[in-house]
């Protein structure tokens, strides 16, 4: 019952017929060789002054300060939750204290 049952073996003969390739190198051609372009016009470039640079650092900070803020709020109202939580489970339980007497 518990011994495997393999199909029977193939009876076809085991040779399989080769293909030769033959490698045949193409003639090289060579591409279409692009014609350089114009030079690109001169971009202007970000100028950081010291006022642009405190600007930055004030906003970077401004950024770190409002998303800690919204972090440890949302840590509070997880806080708050889970004591309201343990208040009721506290007065369900001593409720149904109650009622068994």
């Amino acid at each position: 019952m518990f011994t495997p049952k393999y199909p029977p073996q193939d009876t076809a003969p085991a040779t399989v017929p080769t293909v030769q390739t033959v490698y045949r190198p193409m003639p090289y051609t060579p591409a279409h060789i692009p014609t350089p372009s114009a030079p690109l016009a001169h971009r202007p470039s970000v100028q950081l002054t010291a006022g642009s640079t405190l600007a930055l650092v004030a906003g970077g900070g401004a950024a770190v300060l409002v998303v800690g803020a919204v972090l440890v709020s949302m840590l509070l109202a997880v806080a708050v939750t889970a004591a309201s939580v343990a208040v009721c489970a506290v007065v369900v339980r001593s409720i149904l204290k109650g009622n068994k007497r």
